[in-house]
């Protein structure tokens, strides 16, 4: 039983930490004019957050891309002054408390945002850009709404943006009166692609998925002595170039993607020429190919077990043949995965929306 002093406790401490997730989830308090036309720009809302995050270095990619198309576009913090700083970047990005949006304007609101998307001016155009519809019911409780939340009901909804053809097929089913388009992620050639000389014996991996079963993978290779020689490389913390530098020195990478909207890090470890064993997240099936890569079911240990040790045992046997798997994987991802696919898919995106 419940202690029936800790509990209450526990309970109030809930409510605490439910109450700030969802401030953070609301997004930023914006002005909308319906007697003014506006200017015809594409607001993309965006977290004031500087860790590392995949999904906000696409925002800021779509917003360089469409201004370098002609598109008017940009970014919108909370703060004032606020820019993400842990990769290079020269993009338009404004404060939401400077912006009123206009008739013509059209906002871009990501599926963080779902639990508060009430707080959004009622008149104004959006899109929901969602890069991860495994997360779009996220703070979104079922005895408290309605059917098709969190987007039925919100005026001024157009359209849904999604990043995979995974993702595009959950939110077509869930939410089939919504449009749904996909604007491919890129993985930047310039950035991400493989070294000029072989990697060496290192597997390489993402610590923040999926701990445990990291720890358990881990704990069966090594007891199996299939481990002996390589070396383990978290790679975490670091910026978008040290992370493609590490991944180039990685002859094998460990996917432990998890219910991904796409899954970035096995796509830019293919990029950079390692052999990808793991999980799909789901997301990545869209570049997961058994051709040159070794993607695992859905929380199958074991599986994923034997085919890392299958794959440690073909580098010992023919290293040339594990390399040559991985510049096939890089190819592929590379030649899909780019900017100019990217600007073509926004342009026939926004260039497709209705005006008003």
């Amino acid at each position: 039983m419940p202690n029936p002093i800790v509990q209450p406790v526990r309970d109030a401490l809930r409510r605490v930490a439910s109450g700030r997730e969802l401030r953070r989830r609301t997004p930023a308090e914006l002005k909308y004019d319906s007697d003014t036309p506006g200017t015809g720009t594409i607001y993309y809302l965006c977290p004031d957050d500087d860790k590392p995050s995949g999904g906000i270095r696409v925002i800021y990619r779509h917003v360089d891309l469409l201004n370098a198309a002609g598109r008017d576009a940009a970014v919108l913090h909370d703060r004032p002054g606020f820019r993400v700083g842990w990769f290079r970047n020269e993009t338009r990005v404004l404060a939401a408390r400077d912006v009123t949006l206009g008739r013509d304007d059209l906002l871009v609101v990501p599926e963080y945002y779902g639990p508060g998307l009430d707080a959004l001016p009622a008149g104004c155009r959006k899109v929901v850009f969602n890069q991860n519809a495994y997360s779009t019911f996220a703070r979104v409780p079922f005895t408290e709404t309605g059917p098709g939340a969190p987007y039925a009901g919100v005026p001024g909804i157009e359209a849904l943006l999604t990043v995979s053809r995974d993702n595009a097929a959950l939110l077509r089913y869930a939410f089939p009166d919504l449009p749904v388009h996909v604007a491919r992620v890129v993985v930047d050639e310039r950035v991400f692609h493989p070294g000029t000389t072989p990697a060496g014996r290192r597997i390489g991996f993402m610590p923040r998925r999926r701990a445990e079963e990291q720890e358990q993978l881990l704990h069966i290779l090594r007891g199996r002595g299939a481990l002996d020689g390589w070396e383990l490389l978290a790679i975490d913390g670091l910026t978008e170039a040290e992370t493609a530098e590490a991944l180039r020195g990685c002859a094998v990478f460990l996917s432990f993607s998890e219910r991904e909207g796409f899954g970035l890090p096995p796509a830019e470890a293919m990029a950079g020429g390692a052999y990808v064993v793991g999980f799909t997240g789901l997301g990545g099936r869209d570049f997961f190919d058994p051709a040159f890569c070794a993607p695992i079911a859905e929380a199958d240990l074991l599986a994923f077990a034997v085919a890392v040790e299958d794959a440690l045992g073909r580098y010992q046997a023919d290293p040339g043949a594990l390399r040559s798997a991985g510049l096939a994987a890089s190819k592929h991802v590379l030649s899909h995965y780019h900017e100019d696919g990217l600007r073509d898919d926004l342009l026939a995106f926004y260039g497709g929306l209705r005006r008003p």
